[in-house]
Protein backbone atom coordinates (compact mmCIF):
# COMPACT_ATOMS: atom_id res chain seq x y z
CA UNK A 1 0.00 0.00 0.00
CA UNK A 2 2.91 2.33 0.80
CA UNK A 3 4.40 1.73 -2.49
CA UNK A 4 1.09 2.65 -4.38
CA UNK A 5 0.82 5.53 -2.33
CA UNK A 6 4.30 7.03 -3.24
CA UNK A 7 3.69 6.22 -7.18
CA UNK A 8 -0.10 7.93 -7.41
CA UNK A 9 1.07 10.60 -5.37
CA UNK A 10 4.30 11.25 -7.78
CA UNK A 11 2.47 10.96 -11.13
CA UNK A 12 -0.34 13.51 -9.39
CA UNK A 13 2.02 16.25 -7.87
CA UNK A 14 4.49 16.08 -11.62
CA UNK A 15 2.53 14.10 -14.09
CA UNK A 16 1.30 17.05 -16.07
CA UNK A 17 4.58 19.08 -15.27
CA UNK A 18 6.93 16.10 -16.85
CA UNK A 19 4.70 15.53 -19.96
CA UNK A 20 4.52 19.21 -20.79
CA UNK A 21 8.54 19.21 -20.54
CA UNK A 22 9.11 16.12 -22.57
CA UNK A 23 6.14 17.42 -25.05
CA UNK A 24 7.61 20.97 -25.44
CA UNK A 25 10.81 21.49 -23.69
CA UNK A 26 13.16 18.38 -23.71
CA UNK A 27 13.94 18.42 -27.75
CA UNK A 28 14.65 22.12 -27.41
CA UNK A 29 18.28 22.23 -25.70
CA UNK A 30 17.65 26.54 -25.63
CA UNK A 31 14.88 25.64 -23.62
CA UNK A 32 16.62 23.21 -21.57
CA UNK A 33 18.87 25.34 -20.15
CA UNK A 34 16.50 28.16 -19.53
CA UNK A 35 14.39 25.54 -17.46
CA UNK A 36 17.61 24.79 -15.85
CA UNK A 37 18.63 28.53 -14.84
CA UNK A 38 15.00 28.87 -14.09
CA UNK A 39 15.34 26.55 -11.40
CA UNK A 40 18.52 27.71 -10.24
CA UNK A 41 17.10 31.15 -9.73
CA UNK A 42 14.41 29.48 -7.64
CA UNK A 43 17.04 28.31 -5.39
CA UNK A 44 19.05 30.75 -4.51
CA UNK A 45 15.76 32.51 -3.57
CA UNK A 46 15.09 29.91 -1.31
CA UNK A 47 18.64 29.37 -0.07
CA UNK A 48 18.00 33.52 1.02
CA UNK A 49 15.26 33.11 2.61
CA UNK A 50 15.95 30.14 5.01
CA UNK A 51 19.28 31.87 5.95
CA UNK A 52 17.47 35.20 7.10
CA UNK A 53 14.68 32.64 8.62
CA UNK A 54 17.15 30.73 10.66
CA UNK A 55 19.03 33.36 11.48
CA UNK A 56 15.87 35.22 13.21
CA UNK A 57 15.00 32.04 14.64
CA UNK A 58 18.12 31.41 16.70
CA UNK A 59 17.52 35.14 18.10
CA UNK A 60 14.61 34.93 18.71
CA UNK A 61 12.72 33.53 22.01
CA UNK A 62 12.10 29.84 21.29
CA UNK A 63 9.87 29.08 24.13
CA UNK A 64 7.29 31.49 22.87
CA UNK A 65 4.92 29.88 20.90
CA UNK A 66 3.65 33.17 19.26
CA UNK A 67 6.68 34.57 18.62
CA UNK A 68 7.59 31.52 16.93
CA UNK A 69 4.37 31.53 15.02
CA UNK A 70 4.99 34.92 13.98
CA UNK A 71 8.49 34.00 12.56
CA UNK A 72 6.90 31.19 10.74
CA UNK A 73 4.54 33.49 8.85
CA UNK A 74 7.53 36.07 8.46
CA UNK A 75 9.25 33.54 6.51
CA UNK A 76 6.53 32.23 4.65
CA UNK A 77 6.11 35.81 3.40
CA UNK A 78 9.59 36.71 3.05
CA UNK A 79 9.95 33.55 1.06
CA UNK A 80 6.93 34.63 -1.31
CA UNK A 81 8.74 38.05 -1.98
CA UNK A 82 12.14 37.04 -2.77
CA UNK A 83 10.96 34.38 -5.63
CA UNK A 84 9.03 37.13 -7.15
CA UNK A 85 11.97 39.55 -6.73
CA UNK A 86 14.65 36.41 -8.70
CA UNK A 87 11.66 36.30 -10.95
CA UNK A 88 11.88 39.61 -11.87
CA UNK A 89 15.80 39.48 -11.86
CA UNK A 90 15.64 36.54 -13.90
CA UNK A 91 13.71 38.44 -16.54
CA UNK A 92 15.84 41.21 -17.19
CA UNK A 93 19.09 38.33 -17.39
CA UNK A 94 16.69 36.80 -20.16
CA UNK A 95 16.47 40.09 -22.11
CA UNK A 96 19.89 41.32 -21.99
CA UNK A 97 20.54 37.32 -23.50
CA UNK A 98 17.93 37.18 -25.85
CA UNK A 99 19.27 40.23 -26.94
CA UNK A 100 22.89 38.63 -27.29
CA UNK A 101 21.19 35.91 -28.69
CA UNK A 102 20.03 37.90 -31.56
CA UNK A 103 23.03 39.66 -31.80
CA UNK A 104 24.65 36.63 -32.41
CA UNK A 105 22.11 34.50 -34.77
CA UNK A 106 21.99 35.62 -38.43
CA UNK A 107 18.38 35.52 -38.40
CA UNK A 108 16.25 38.58 -38.07
CA UNK A 109 14.09 37.55 -35.33
CA UNK A 110 14.85 35.95 -31.67
CA UNK A 111 16.08 32.42 -31.63
CA UNK A 112 12.92 32.51 -28.43
CA UNK A 113 10.20 34.39 -28.00
CA UNK A 114 10.10 36.19 -24.77
CA UNK A 115 6.40 34.23 -24.16
CA UNK A 116 8.34 31.26 -24.70
CA UNK A 117 10.59 32.16 -21.79
CA UNK A 118 8.13 33.36 -19.37
CA UNK A 119 6.68 29.82 -19.72
CA UNK A 120 9.96 27.82 -19.65
CA UNK A 121 11.17 29.74 -16.83
CA UNK A 122 7.98 29.38 -14.90
CA UNK A 123 8.17 25.25 -15.27
CA UNK A 124 11.89 25.34 -13.90
CA UNK A 125 10.83 27.40 -11.17
CA UNK A 126 7.61 25.08 -10.70
CA UNK A 127 9.93 22.39 -11.04
CA UNK A 128 12.17 23.44 -8.30
CA UNK A 129 9.45 25.10 -6.28
CA UNK A 130 7.70 21.45 -5.99
CA UNK A 131 10.79 18.80 -5.54
CA UNK A 132 11.70 20.70 -2.26
CA UNK A 133 7.77 20.74 -1.01
CA UNK A 134 6.74 17.71 -1.38
CA UNK A 135 10.14 15.14 -1.85
CA UNK A 136 10.17 14.51 2.04
CA UNK A 137 6.50 13.53 1.92
CA UNK A 138 6.94 11.11 -0.85
CA UNK A 139 9.97 9.22 1.25
CA UNK A 140 7.60 8.76 4.67
CA UNK A 141 4.76 7.71 2.17
CA UNK A 142 7.02 4.41 1.86
CA UNK A 143 6.45 3.69 5.41
CA UNK A 144 6.74 2.53 7.88
CA UNK A 145 3.74 3.38 9.59
CA UNK A 146 -0.30 4.50 8.91
CA UNK A 147 -1.27 8.11 7.93
CA UNK A 148 -4.52 8.87 10.27
CA UNK A 149 -4.40 5.35 12.51
CA UNK A 150 -4.92 7.66 15.63
CA UNK A 151 -7.34 9.67 14.50
CA UNK A 152 -5.51 12.15 12.46
CA UNK A 153 -6.70 13.26 8.81
CA UNK A 154 -5.92 10.40 6.46
CA UNK A 155 -5.45 12.45 3.46
CA UNK A 156 -2.31 13.89 3.73
CA UNK A 157 -0.16 12.49 1.16
CA UNK A 158 -2.75 12.71 -1.21
CA UNK A 159 -3.70 16.53 -0.16
CA UNK A 160 -0.27 17.35 -0.33
CA UNK A 161 0.37 15.99 -3.96
CA UNK A 162 -2.83 17.73 -5.49
CA UNK A 163 -0.97 21.22 -4.11
CA UNK A 164 2.34 20.55 -5.32
CA UNK A 165 0.28 20.09 -8.52
CA UNK A 166 -1.32 23.24 -8.27
CA UNK A 167 1.76 24.85 -6.87
CA UNK A 168 4.01 23.38 -10.31
CA UNK A 169 1.14 24.35 -12.58
CA UNK A 170 0.93 28.32 -10.91
CA UNK A 171 4.51 29.25 -10.84
CA UNK A 172 4.05 28.79 -14.86
CA UNK A 173 1.23 30.97 -15.26
CA UNK A 174 2.64 33.52 -12.73
CA UNK A 175 5.86 33.60 -15.52
CA UNK A 176 3.38 33.94 -18.30
CA UNK A 177 1.73 36.97 -16.64
CA UNK A 178 4.66 38.65 -14.86
CA UNK A 179 6.73 38.34 -18.11
CA UNK A 180 4.05 39.82 -20.01
CA UNK A 181 3.34 42.68 -17.24
CA UNK A 182 7.09 43.43 -17.13
CA UNK A 183 7.14 43.84 -21.20
CA UNK A 184 3.77 45.88 -21.15
CA UNK A 185 5.07 47.94 -17.94
CA UNK A 186 1.38 46.62 -16.16
CA UNK A 187 2.54 46.94 -12.60
CA UNK A 188 -0.99 46.40 -11.19
CA UNK A 189 -0.29 42.96 -12.87
CA UNK A 190 2.63 42.56 -11.56
CA UNK A 191 1.02 43.65 -7.90
CA UNK A 192 -1.73 40.93 -8.78
CA UNK A 193 1.03 37.75 -9.05
CA UNK A 194 3.14 38.14 -5.82
CA UNK A 195 -0.53 39.06 -3.75
CA UNK A 196 -2.34 35.74 -5.42
CA UNK A 197 1.48 34.14 -4.80
CA UNK A 198 1.07 35.39 -0.87
CA UNK A 199 -2.60 34.16 -0.60
CA UNK A 200 -1.72 30.38 -1.99
CA UNK A 201 1.13 30.34 0.41
CA UNK A 202 -0.77 31.60 3.17
CA UNK A 203 -3.74 29.10 2.93
CA UNK A 204 -1.66 26.78 3.79
CA UNK A 205 -1.60 28.12 7.54
CA UNK A 206 -5.43 26.24 8.02
CA UNK A 207 -4.19 22.81 7.21
CA UNK A 208 -4.88 19.52 7.75
CA UNK A 209 -8.49 21.27 7.31
CA UNK A 210 -7.29 20.23 3.54
CA UNK A 211 -10.34 21.72 1.82
CA UNK A 212 -9.60 25.00 3.31
CA UNK A 213 -6.61 25.18 1.55
CA UNK A 214 -7.29 23.15 -1.76
CA UNK A 215 -10.22 24.99 -3.12
CA UNK A 216 -8.90 28.53 -2.90
CA UNK A 217 -5.55 26.95 -4.06
CA UNK A 218 -7.47 25.61 -7.24
CA UNK A 219 -10.15 28.64 -7.47
CA UNK A 220 -6.84 30.88 -8.14
CA UNK A 221 -5.23 28.28 -10.14
CA UNK A 222 -8.21 28.57 -12.73
CA UNK A 223 -7.99 32.29 -12.96
CA UNK A 224 -4.41 32.67 -13.23
CA UNK A 225 -4.78 29.89 -16.12
CA UNK A 226 -7.17 31.88 -18.07
CA UNK A 227 -5.45 35.12 -17.77
CA UNK A 228 -2.08 33.10 -18.90
CA UNK A 229 -3.59 31.98 -21.85
CA UNK A 230 -5.06 35.25 -22.76
CA UNK A 231 -1.78 36.83 -22.29
CA UNK A 232 -0.25 34.17 -24.08
CA UNK A 233 -2.22 35.61 -27.46
CA UNK A 234 -5.07 33.37 -26.70
CA UNK A 235 -8.68 33.48 -27.31
CA UNK A 236 -12.16 32.04 -26.78
CA UNK A 237 -12.54 31.63 -30.80
CA UNK A 238 -8.56 29.91 -31.08
CA UNK A 239 -9.90 27.70 -27.83
CA UNK A 240 -13.34 26.67 -29.80
CA UNK A 241 -11.19 25.67 -32.89
CA UNK A 242 -8.70 23.89 -30.87
CA UNK A 243 -11.20 21.59 -29.30
CA UNK A 244 -13.44 21.07 -31.78
CA UNK A 245 -10.04 20.02 -34.26
CA UNK A 246 -10.86 23.05 -36.70
CA UNK A 247 -8.13 25.02 -36.58
CA UNK A 248 -6.48 24.09 -39.85
CA UNK A 249 -2.47 25.68 -39.02
CA UNK A 250 -3.08 22.71 -35.38
CA UNK A 251 -3.65 20.09 -37.61
CA UNK A 252 -1.29 20.82 -41.02
CA UNK A 253 1.51 21.30 -38.28
CA UNK A 254 0.82 18.23 -36.44
CA UNK A 255 0.37 16.37 -40.15
CA UNK A 256 2.44 12.85 -40.51
CA UNK A 257 2.58 11.44 -43.77
CA UNK A 258 2.03 7.68 -43.67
Amino acid sequence: MTVAVFFGCTFIAFGPAVALFVFTIARDPLRVIFLIAGAFFWLVSLLLSSLVWFITVQISNKNSATQQTGLLIFGVVLSVLLQEAFRYGYYRLLKKANEGLLALSQEDTMPISIRQLAYVSGLGFGFMSGAFSVVNILSDSLGPGTVGIHGDPQHYFISSAFMTLAIILLHMFWGVVFFESCERQRWWALGAVVISHLVVSCVTFVNPHYQGSLIPTYIILSIMAAWAYLCAGGSLRNLKLCLTCKDKDFLLANHRPR
